[in-house]
């Protein structure tokens, strides 16, 4: 079984996908999901519980968890919330449970693979229709049968580019059909105090996960719908029910800053400012087009990607390239996460180095 591991990993080196883990560095930060500096900042959370001790079904749930989930269901305009461990485990749990055999679930293609592998893991019918296409999407709704859910991310993770939500919320009501969308990348950072594009925009959802590792700078994250929905996942998320419970010191770090974005709109605006500072600074036809805190640059091919990101990287900015198979072939790209912690003078330089090297 080594020899057989051993010849599938030289495999992917051969192929320039080899995947390795590198240690935080002292570069600026260009590269994490700590949009809002908020995983940088001190809490002041005190707990006598260094462990959940069990699931939330045995001896892991608290008081402080149904606190919490009512805060954040109240936050988000909905009627309950549930917290999972991840956003991962919380799309795993979502999307092979609730939809059911016979259903279609009909999503982006760049969707996250958290959502694949939940359908992989449940027995609905599932395709993809291409990314932001109404007319594809529209195109695949005639071939669905059953309830039919249609899921998309409001900010997509790799380009950074927000979904069509307005449109894509007319088709759902105009075919019955389930809305499903995953605010990963916009909670913290879009609508009122930091609520995430669907409020911002009015749009009603069956179901829309908030994670709190991104923006919120935490970990875990909460699936927001009816109370029908949570009682159904308690019930059935496999991700949920066979999992030690987050530790009271994480939930209480998500109390905190949801308490701090009812407060305060301060660093979305900070970070907004950064945003147009880089778009002003740099300009370039292969930069795609995002109001986000992840602007992203087409390079094509591994290599080429993996070199421009080494030469970025000497000089002393933590950028990762972003290669196949993680995004399609030819669309390998320079990933470039802005925070409020940035200087404008770091973002200057950078695009200054960007200029010169594209």
């Amino acid at each position: 079984m080594e020899q057989q591991l051993e010849n599938i990993l030289q495999k992917r080196k051969d192929e320039n996908l080899f995947r390795s883990l590198k240690a935080d560095s002292n570069s600026v930060d260009f590269s994490s999901n700590n949009y809002l500096g908020f995983s940088n900042t001190n809490w002041r959370i005190e707990t006598t519980k260094n462990g959940a001790t069990g699931s939330r079904l045995i001896s892991g749930h608290s008081e402080i968890f149904n606190k919490v989930e009512q805060q954040i269901a109240t936050f988000h305009n909905t009627e309950a919330a549930l917290i999972f461990n991840s956003g991962y485990d919380a799309n795993l749990g979502f999307f092979s449970c609730v939809p059911q055999k016979g259903d279609t679930v009909i999503y982006d293609a760049l969707c996250h693979a958290s959502i694949r592998d939940g359908l992989r893991l449940g027995l609905a019918n599932n395709f993809s229709f291409k990314h932001n296409d109404i007319a594809d999407l529209e195109k695949k709704i005639l071939k669905a049968s059953g309830n039919i859910f249609i899921v998309i991310e409001s900010i997509y993770s790799m380009d950074g580019d927000a979904a069509e939500l307005k449109e894509i919320a007319e088709i759902c009501k105009a075919n019955n059909a389930y809305l499903i969308v995953d605010e990963a990348h916009a909670t913290g950072v879009f609508g009122q105090n930091g609520t995430g594009l669907c409020q911002e925009l009015n749009i009603n959802t069956f179901a829309r996960i908030h994670t709190f590792s991104k923006a919120l700078g935490c970990h875990g994250a909460a699936i927001v719908g009816s109370q029908n929905l949570k009682d159904y996942l308690i019930n059935f998320a496999r991700s949920f029910i066979y999992t030690t419970a987050m530790p009271e010191h994480s939930i209480l770090c998500v109390q905190k800053v949801y308490e701090h974005l009812g407060n305060s709109t301060t660093e979305q605006e900070i970070l907004h400012q950064k945003i147009v500072l880089f778009q002003q600074k740099f300009k370039n036809r292969n930069l795609i087009q995002s109001n986000s805190a992840i602007q992203s640059i087409i390079i094509g091919g591994n290599e080429k990607t993996k070199k421009i990101a080494t030469l970025l990287q000497q000089a002393r900015f933590d950028i990762r390239p972003i290669l196949h198979p993680t995004v399609a072939e030819g669309s390998e790209r320079i990933r470039i996460c802005l925070h409020t912690f940035n200087t404008d003078e770091e973002i200057i330089s950078l695009c200054k180095k960007l200029n010169k090297l594209l």
